[in-house]
């Protein structure tokens, strides 16, 4: 069934308002009538199984027949905070970070990022952001979209502590032939702990920045013995939080 993600108090009781994007998708490209079945979220996790009661040109109504928690989210809360690459990568990494299942996505400019966003303009570039990934969302079936923000290096330092692990991606444990780390930080996490994966732009890290994190208490990792691009580093590491809590 088709999904689609709705505000929170677009529910009442069992009867839920739909908005005129949602209308317009059930009503002119699906062709659909009063009676269509689909899922709906509210992004707290539950899905609300539904049938559409009412469609007008820009607004409509479906009554609930089911709800239920959903099951297919991570068992621990991902943060990807991500130092911006050049060109559209960030994205390319947004959408697939969702579909791989993480609950936030902080970018900002590290000392090596070629990239920068304007203050002006970074609030319209987090919007777009936020829509890739609500969309994402609804095509992996989440029950929640990842949230989106622009922030300072500072912020990110002073965010470390609020985690109950915090993994750097470091190209130079690689290179040292360091392998095994992130896998002790993986089997350490229990179903509800807070991770913070941060990785780098072209050029990774500088030794400052590596350093002041992990003062904090983060951990440098090599992710396997092979140096991987900035935009392919974060789905290595979603993947292997996918694999290490949810197919073992």
């Amino acid at each position: 069934m088709q999904r689609y993600f709705l505000p929170r108090e677009s529910f009442v009781n069992d009867t839920a308002t739909l908005p005129a994007d949602v209308v317009h998708h059930i009503g002119t490209v699906l062709r659909e009538t009063p009676g269509y079945r689909m899922v709906l979220l509210d992004g707290t996790g539950l899905e609300y199984e539904a049938e559409v009661v009412t469609l007008e040109k820009k607004t409509g109504t479906a009554r609930v027949l089911e709800r239920r928690q959903a099951t297919t989210e991570l068992p621990v809360d991902v943060t990807l905070a991500y130092a911006l690459p050049k060109g559209d990568k960030v994205e390319l990494v947004a959408q697939k970070g969702t579909e791989l299942g993480m609950h936030h996505f902080w970018v900002f400019e590290s000392k090596r990022s070629v990239a920068k966003w304007d203050a002006k303009k970074a609030p319209k570039k987090v919007e777009r952001l936020q829509k890739i990934m609500q969309e994402a969302a609804e095509q992996s079936y989440r029950a929640v979209v990842p949230m989106c923000q622009h922030i300072t290096p500072r912020e990110l330092t002073d965010r470390i502590d609020s985690f109950d692990a915090v993994v750097i991606a470091y190209e130079e444990q690689a290179k040292q032939g360091e392998q095994a780390a992130f896998a002790t930080v993986l089997k350490a996490l229990r179903p509800g702990a807070k991770l913070l994966l941060i990785v780098g732009p072209e050029g990774g890290f500088d030794e400052s920045e590596v350093n002041e994190w992990t003062e904090r208490g983060a951990q440098a990792c090599a992710f396997g013995p092979r140096i991987l691009r900035s935009e392919t580093a974060p789905l290595y590491a979603l993947a292997a939080v996918s694999y290490a809590l949810e197919l073992n």
